[in-house]
């Protein structure tokens, strides 16, 4: 019986090591492990490229720095056009309504 092509295995990684992937992975909305398993892509690639570390350190930051960006710009981009459809469908002033409700009645 062969192993499939998606088999794990479990290793023991520092715990500052696995707070710095679940930092990085988030914006990006990677797992921990698929942080990790990337660096670990790239460290290989690096090691085969015959970049110093310095160049692929600047060239890693360069990627991230712009994959951040453009994860920003659409959750920027998904909530405004959340919101102008929620405006325009009635849903948005109907939430307030809602809201300010709620909050005179815990008031009283």
């Amino acid at each position: 019986m062969s192993a499939s092509p998606a088999s794990f295995s479990s290793v023991k990684l520092p715990a500052a090591l696995v707070q710095q992937a679940r930092e990085a992975a988030q914006p990006l909305r990677r797992s921990v492990a698929g942080q990790v398993e990337y660096w670990a892509t790239l460290g290989r690639i690096v090691e085969h490229s015959g970049l110093t570390a310095q160049e692929a350190q600047a060239a890693i930051e360069g990627y991230e720095a712009t994959a951040r960006e453009a994860q920003k710009n659409r959750t920027v981009a998904d909530l405004t056009s959340r919101l102008l459809a929620a405006e325009v469908n009635g849903s948005l002033a109907q939430r307030v309504r809602e809201v300010v409700e709620d909050n005179r009645r815990q008031a009283l």
